[in-house]
């Protein structure tokens, strides 16, 4: 190499370390604004379920709609989140300064009716448009049938709940009236909706205002600059990971467990090419009532996060990944269903298993580098009824299981896995605000699939109900367990109970129960598989 030459590539490397260094330092900008949107968020929210249990999400996007950053939140919220302000976009092609549109319309942006989104766009202080800043977050109760708006014996999306489809429900920084009043009749827990409804509301306040003193400092052309070139790297990232030739496809299946009836398949192919990687679902089952079903904005965010967690779990998570992944979700199949199927386990249950379906296609593409699978189900829990002085509550809860063991090392027992980053309600918390009493919670030791590397163990959960109470469940792998790979056993299937005067019955996994003060329902939740 001459002089010159070690010159042009000495320079390079300098130009090449400026611009990862200006990356890093606007990615960890947006990041930090997401962060702090999601801590204002908790803090001033109402109901147990967003500020213990912590079901919600915060994201920046670009003003093409683009995500740009997320805080480390839900990954079926975050995955999805694009959609809904898509829709709110397509309703309202201007979102002016202190507006907010509201969604949760599972066939409009949203996941299911639980999930409401907030989102507001961004301005720098001569109102030029920067972005769009969204959250979600999973509100208890949303009218329906039953307390929790979440049932299995749904006949269709209206008896799930209220649905919103794109309303501007805040103008100019103050709520509308009219829209604000019509949210609340329709829940029955009216005061725990205007608080959590108000967090969501302050935390988009927040996150423009930081987004504003950023872009002061910065300039007003740096900032969309920033969200351009995060894109385009996450972009690059992803397509140096992914397979350098054609390949695939890799198919697999598993199965979902319907009310009634025989099991419904979920298929994949997943191949890849100079585009990137598609992920085909054709050949998956019928949407229909009774059946898990979800809509396609839910079955994307599982390739986007299986994708990240297979080639590199430290991709940026943006819009620039999204550009090479291709998702076939036949409409009118589990993975896409249309109005007016009941959608309310897509978000929770048909999530987990898409995660699985498209880690054991992968298994043949990537061997010995993807887990067994792990428990595959969110075991959602539902009880509501009055309370003390004929307060209505509603307590909802998705319940820990076992990981599936990892290539080198075992399972970790009684966590959240997949698409759902919750944490559980203390047991302090929990017995504080509801009329309930926790009898038990402990691993289910010996669960986890045995293997080189063991699968991790399940969790029970005992709640003695102190009211007269409907209980409402949706969990899955109770018919079919969490599978083992390379030749590790499987995880142990999960199993619910009711306890009513000393007797121990087992009851159906989906379903609605009508329980009297002193019954106890027991949850038991399934082992992850085990490797090798």
């Amino acid at each position: 190499m001459s002089v010159d030459e070690g010159s042009a590539a000495a320079a390079g490397e300098r130009r090449d370390a400026q611009q990862g260094a200006w990356l890093e330092v606007w990615q960890n900008r947006f990041a930090g604004v997401c962060d702090e949107m999601g801590g204002a968020l908790r803090r001033a929210a109402y109901s147990p379920n967003i500020k213990e249990r912590e079901d919600f999400s915060c994201a920046l996007f670009a003003s093409n709609g683009e995500l740009v950053a997320q805080a480390e939140h839900i990954p079926v919220h975050l995955g999805s989140m694009g959609t809904a302000v898509a829709a709110a976009l397509a309703a309202y092609p201007e979102i002016e300064p202190g507006d907010q549109v509201l969604v949760n319309d599972p066939f409009q942006g949203g996941t299911h009716l639980n999930d409401i989104t907030f989102v507001a766009s961004l301005q720098d202080d001569d109102g030029n448009l920067l972005g769009y800043v969204a959250n979600r977050a999973h509100h208890a109760d949303v009218g329906g049938a039953t307390p929790g708006s979440l049932s299995a014996e749904a006949l269709d999306a209206i008896a799930e709940g209220l649905t919103i489809p794109p309303v501007r429900a805040v103008r100019a920084g103050e709520w509308d009236v009219d829209i604000r009043r019509l949210l609340l009749a329709n829940t029955r827990t009216p005061l725990e909706r205007e608080g959590d409804l108000d967090a969501q509301w302050g935390a988009n306040r927040l996150a423009a205002l930081r987004v504003k003193e950023v872009t002061r400092r910065a300039g007003t052309a740096e900032t969309p600059a920033a969200m351009r070139a995060l894109c385009d790297h996450g972009e690059r990232r992803l397509r140096a990971v992914l397979p350098p030739e054609d390949c695939g496809p890799f198919r697999a299946e598993d199965w979902l467990e319907p009310v009634d009836g025989d099991l419904v398949a979920i298929r994949v192919a997943v191949y890849f090419n100079e585009n990137g990687m598609t992920a085909d679902f054709s050949g998956s089952g019928k949407a229909q009532r009774g059946t898990p079903s979800a809509v396609e904005a839910v079955t994307r965010a599982c390739v986007e996060f299986v994708a990240r967690s297979v080639f590199d779990p430290a991709l940026p998570q943006n819009g620039g990944i999204s550009r090479l992944l291709r998702v076939i979700a036949p409409v009118g199949s589990v993975v896409g269903a249309q109005f007016p199927t009941p959608v309310g386990a897509g978000n929770v249950e048909v999530s987990q298993r898409v995660v699985d379906v498209l880690l054991s296609a992968l298994a043949e593409a990537f061997p010995g580098q993807i887990p067994a699978a792990s428990q595959g189900t969110m075991n959602n829990v539902l009880i509501g009824g009055q309370g003390p002085g004929n307060v209505p509550f509603v307590y909802y809860e998705t319940i820990a299981g076992g990981q599936g063991a990892r290539p080198g090392q075992a399972g970790q027992s009684g966590i959240h896995t997949g698409m759902t980053n919750t944490a559980n309600t203390p047991v302090e918390a929990l017995e504080g605000e509801f009329p309930l009493r926790v009898l038990s919670y402990k691993l289910r030791e010996g669960t986890g699939g045995a293997g080189q590397w063991a699968g991790g163990d399940g969790v029970e959960r005992a709640i003695e109900v102190l009211a007269p109470v409907t209980l409402s469940l949706l969990c899955e792998r109770r018919r079919v367990a969490p599978g083992g790979r390379a030749g590790g056993e499987d995880g142990r299937c999960g199993e619910d109970f009711l306890v009513r005067s000393g007797r121990e019955e087992c009851v159906p996994s989906k379903g609605v129960f009508a329980l009297k003060s002193g019954d106890i329902v027991i949850i038991r939740t399934p082992g992850g598989g085990g490797l090798g």
